[in-house]
């Protein structure tokens, strides 16, 4: 794949210890598992294509389930996750002929050594190139419908994040463990995805989005548009989506992400699919080569808006 990925993923570690987000982990993890596939060469969207990054989301969202929960009641591994012939061994089981049973796809195992839908988004560049990525959320609509008097907001119901027993779906259909089990003062697992991306030492990209579980997805397809594929910023982010979380397992996809052909290929390998409305709501700016910036709008939601001033 494109040498930006080697550059951007070495970047990106230092950013992803922040737990009880499972973004940073997962995109890494999804970018490593997908470096050494000629996505650019099998082209946008192609069969091919699809079919190895929904088995690359596949195994990022089992680790997800399985090891990913707030790091001050539960030892993450994320040193593990995150090691090359970890990733490496993730994907040893990959067939391009086929898919792999998201009930035969459990969780990566390795041995530690341990010692004694309410999401905001916003990306912003300033003119001297800081760069600010930040999410926020309720969670659900009104979130727990609590208004708190006199404050001007209501409370968050992000308990619905927490694994209420192992194999439980929440609300997004997302399962969890031990890892994410709810606890007196700890933090639930969130899919919060808010990425700051350098090239050579210096911004080249800033972006995140609200979507619930599809939000690591969306932000992963959206770099890969724009590094991978060569996709200008509004039609990286405008460009149709798919997603793979494991469970359930399919492929959820927008009505115009992939063609008849494409998703017949992929039916043939084992995938089942399910539609939506839409994944993943991308707000992203992107440092052009003669320092520009660009920044986009995602017209998945009308009310998005991409401004300088």
């Amino acid at each position: 794949m494109a040498q930006a990925h080697q550059r951007t993923i070495q970047a990106i570690p230092h950013f992803i210890d922040a737990s009880p987000s499972s973004g940073g982990v997962a995109l890494v993890q999804m970018l490593d598992m997908l470096e050494p596939y000629p996505l650019a060469q099998w082209g946008f969207h192609s069969t091919q294509t699809v079919h190895t990054m929904a088995e690359a989301m596949r195994r990022a969202y089992a680790d997800r389930a399985k090891h990913l929960g707030d790091n001050d009641f539960y030892t993450v591994p994320v040193d593990s996750l995150l090691d090359a012939s970890y990733l490496k061994q993730r994907m040893a089981g990959f067939s391009p002929d086929s898919a792999t049973l998201s009930q035969s796809m459990l969780a990566g195992q390795f041995k530690l050594t341990l010692e004694s839908f309410e999401t905001e988004h916003t990306s912003i560049v300033d003119q001297e190139g800081n760069a600010v990525s930040v999410t926020t959320t309720l969670n659900s609509n009104y979130g727990s419908k609590v208004w708190v008097s006199g404050a001007g907001f209501f409370l968050n119901n992000e308990m619905d994040d927490f694994s209420v027993k192992p194999g439980v779906p929440n609300q997004f259909g997302l399962v969890g463990a031990e890892a994410n089990a709810v606890a007196p003062g700890k933090r639930m697992l969130s899919s919060m995805t808010p990425t700051i991306v350098e090239k050579d030492g210096k911004l080249f990209m800033v972006l995140g989005a609200p979507g619930g579980s599809t939000i690591i997805t969306g932000v992963l397809q959206v770099f890969l548009n724009v590094v991978e594929f060569g996709l200008p910023l509004d039609q990286a982010v405008s460009a149709g989506r798919f997603h793979h979380q494991w469970l359930p397992d399919q492929i959820l996809m927008e009505n115009n992400a992939l063609t008849e052909s494409t998703t017949t290929a992929l039916a043939v390998k084992g995938h089942r699919f399910q539609t939506a409305k839409a994944i993943a709501v991308v707000k992203a700016i992107v440092r052009l080569p003669d320092g520009r910036l660009h920044g986009a709008a995602d017209p998945r939601n009308p009310d998005d808006d991409a401004r300088g001033f």
